[in-house]
């Protein structure tokens, strides 16, 4: 290249080289920043300036992936930074940066007016915003971390500057990386609190929007006695996320007890959670605690509640009101401190209804609901849990870690998973029975024969697939009701039907659908 050739970067702009010399200049004083919020500050500006902007914001994700933080604003050539500058930590309601940031595309609007996007995160203006551009940024690790903003209140063409301006931004997310790793090492924490707990998902796998949204409500309740009702079909996990309130909480050094109410008869599971006394009946020939008094303190786990007769429900809801438990053929009470979570597969509301569950219960039980999205809602996690799985079982079986031949993990992804998680752990260590020299191929996984990818299917359809089932569900459990699954989805109800008519989803397919559900469990 001539000293007076410049790269493809610089071709649709006006005067390249003015440009590239002050591109140039803005890379060497970003590389003098010793400060966060002055390398921050830098690239909000240098991004402003450079495309001649109203407006330029730096958006960075928090260490969860759960907050996009607005760290950054140039507005109108000066700097002007915005006090509580923090999206909602369900920052996916914001279709426009939740398609930059999950898609790792860049976005261009010309026309805001004309836009079904929503961009009522922009600062209010007399001069109504008409143009924008959405630029994601990868940090060090080539992980989409952040997000630069350009808007504009005329007809502006940003994407000239798109490539370049990039560049600068993940040039100073990885600046920014190198400051926090030459910082002094932070004292370890005398106990995990929400926040440190968030970064590590509760030890819980899944990195889809669904599961983001579990561990935000984690989050919530893991220091607070409130009690917990976790909803979702078989085989979602629905233990694993009592443990994880547990084991991150303030009880995590007592007991976590866990009792599943349809294992038992109706007389063996009372005599279980509540304990009993020596010749109480035949066979009790000595005392008894029972599962409620040996988790004081601690937590008690009550799996498929919506299995526990109503007799017995009874003497919960007392137990929940009284916080005493009364051993079988005693006439003493004791107080106990238990934490009570519970969680099951079925409509706990419906069974109300139908006179099969109590309603006062009902009501003590779910102050905070946790409902667990079904696999098929976390397609992107499929592969996650997958390789975590195979890896678990190879050491389980002692075997050196197994391969994946091309195309296999993309067909489990396609797949439904109509048992959940749990059909995903069984079909993994079937695999590794069947699989020679530690290479796992499609043909060792049975699946049906209409599961794979479609010929031709990018990420963008693989999307819109999870995305439709995600849909239908929730207006299926909404009797159709487009309000209400809005309202459930967090979405306004016209986001709602764009995109059921971009989905093409009719009242036809709620119908078909209807026809061939299978209700979790059944």
């Amino acid at each position: 290249m001539s000293s007076l050739e410049l790269p493809p970067l610089f071709d649709q702009l006006s005067r390249p080289l003015d440009y590239a010399e002050q591109l140039l200049v803005r890379f060497a004083a970003l590389a003098r920043s010793r400060d966060n919020r002055e390398l921050q500050q830098g690239l909000a500006e240098a991004a402003g300036a450079l495309s001649g902007s109203a407006l330029s914001q730096l958006y960075l994700l928090d260490v969860t992936h759960t907050q996009l933080n607005l760290t950054a604003q140039w507005r109108d050539g000066r700097s002007c930074p915005r006090d509580g500058g923090t999206l909602s930590s369900d920052y996916r309601d914001q279709q426009l940066l939740q398609y930059c940031l999950t898609q790792n595309r860049p976005l261009h609007i010309d026309d805001l007016h004309g836009s079904l996007y929503q961009t009522d995160f922009l600062p209010a203006d007399a001069g109504q915003w008409r143009c924008l551009t959405c630029l994601p940024l990868q940090d060090g690790e080539q992980h989409v971390s952040g997000l630069l903003l350009l808007a504009g209140r005329a007809g502006q063409a940003f994407q000239a500057y798109e490539e370049s301006l990039q560049l600068l931004g993940n040039f100073t997310l990885q600046q920014l990386q190198l400051l926090q790793h030459n910082q002094p090492a932070s004292p370890p924490l005398p106990a995990v609190t929400p926040s440190t707990a968030l970064a590590r998902s509760y030890g819980l796998i899944g990195e889809s929007t669904a599961m983001q949204r579990v561990y935000q409500l984690i989050g919530k309740v893991l220091h607070n006695p409130v009690t917990v009702l976790i909803t979702g079909e078989t085989g979602t996990g629905k233990e694993l996320v009592a443990r994880a309130i547990h084991d991150y909480g303030s009880r995590r050094s007592e007991n976590f007890v866990v009792q599943n109410c349809a294992a038992l008869p109706e007389h063996l599971l009372e005599s279980e959670l509540f304990g009993y006394r020596r010749g109480a009946f035949t066979g009790a020939d000595r005392d008894y605690a029972g599962l409620i008094a040996s988790a004081d303190g601690g937590t008690l786990f009550l799996d498929e509640i919506g299995d526990m007769p109503l007799s017995l429900q009874a003497k919960l809801l007392r137990f929940l009101q009284e916080s005493e438990v009364r051993p079988l053929g005693s006439n003493e009470t004791r107080r106990v401190d238990v934490r009570i979570i519970t969680a099951t597969h079925q409509d706990l509301q419906s069974m109300v209804s139908k006179g099969l569950f109590r309603e006062d219960l009902y009501y003590r039980l779910t102050p905070f609901p946790i409902r667990l999205p079904p696999l098929r809602e976390r397609g992107e996690d499929i592969a996650l849990l997958a390789l975590r799985f195979a890896d678990e079982a190879c050491r389980f079986l002692h075997r050196s870690p197994c391969s994946w031949g091309e195309g296999t993990l993309q067909q489990l992804s396609s797949y439904s998973f109509p048992g959940n998680v749990r059909e995903l752990k069984g079909m993994i260590a079937r695999a590794l029975l069947l699989c020679e020299d530690n290479l796992l191929l499609p043909e060792h996984f049975n699946l049906p024969a209409d599961s794979g990818p479609a010929t031709g299917m990018n990420l963008r359809d693989r999307l819109e697939r999870v995305e439709r089932n995600l849909l239908l569900d929730c207006l299926q459990r909404n009797q159709g009701n487009q309000t209400s699954a809005a309202q459930e989805l967090g979405l306004p109800r016209r986001t709602l039907l764009y995109r059921m008519q971009r989905l093409n989803i009719s009242p036809a397919d709620l119908r078909t659908r209807e026809r061939h559900h299978v209700q979790p469990g059944q």
